[in-house]
């Protein structure tokens, strides 16, 4: 379980701006760090909100400061500043990077929400660094390719740095997507699918071996 140590939790704490208490009076303001200890609970567990221990305070409390710091991409705004610190470090390894997509359930709909061959849901897309290292994260709706998710993740870089190659899996095998990441000055390794015809064969063995590794 995710635990989060009180010099993590202060430093996230010290990034969510504190309400002004209200002249009116009225509820007192929730505190941050139940509030943000209770919302990692969640994210790690994957619970519904009904299952919130109370320890954490008021799941209509927690829930409603979730979803307000998401509005406000309070939450994306600390990953941004976690991603530089990292970098700052010297601890991210983007020489090259590896990419897949994970299906994560939401059958209450939404927005951002799609029907794909699992079920109603998201795409969680993901680039590690060499050493398997987080260094971007973004999710779209169910029913898209993952193959039309890369350039979308690219643009949430944590580190300054764009990868010089990027290694996925078959369903990555893209001319196109090859051509766009190009332009970037990304060089795209993925395993051809088996309908590829020899003459359209454009990965060759070399490269190919870093796939492995994947």
């Amino acid at each position: 379980m995710l635990t989060l140590t009180d010099e993590q939790l202060d430093w996230l704490a010290d990034r969510i701006p504190d309400r002004p208490k209200s002249p009116k009076g009225g509820r007192p303001v929730a505190d941050k760090r139940k509030t943000l200890r209770g919302i990692f609970w969640m994210l790690d567990n994957g619970a519904k909100w009904k299952d919130l221990p109370r320890e954490f305070g008021s799941r209509a409390t927690v829930q409603r400061w979730f979803q307000r710091w998401t509005r406000e991409g309070l939450f994306e705004q600390a990953m941004r500043a976690a991603g530089r610190l990292v970098e700052q470090r010297g601890a991210f390894r983007v020489y090259e990077c590896f990419i897949d997509g994970s299906f994560a359930k939401a059958r209450g709909g939404g927005d951002g929400i799609g029907r794909g061959h699992l079920g109603k849901g998201v795409k969680i897309m993901v680039l590690v660094d060499a050493r398997g290292l987080p260094v971007a994260i973004d999710a779209a709706p169910a029913d898209v390719h993952e193959s039309r998710c890369v350039q979308a993740l690219l643009d949430f870089m944590l580190p300054s740095e764009t990868p010089p190659r990027v290694i996925g899996d078959k369903a990555y095998d893209s001319d196109k997507l090859d051509e766009a990441l190009a332009q970037r000055g990304v060089e795209l390794i993925a395993p051809h699918r088996g309908n590829r015809k020899p003459e359209n064969v454009t990965q060759d063995r070399r490269p190919l071996q870093r796939a492995k590794r994947r």
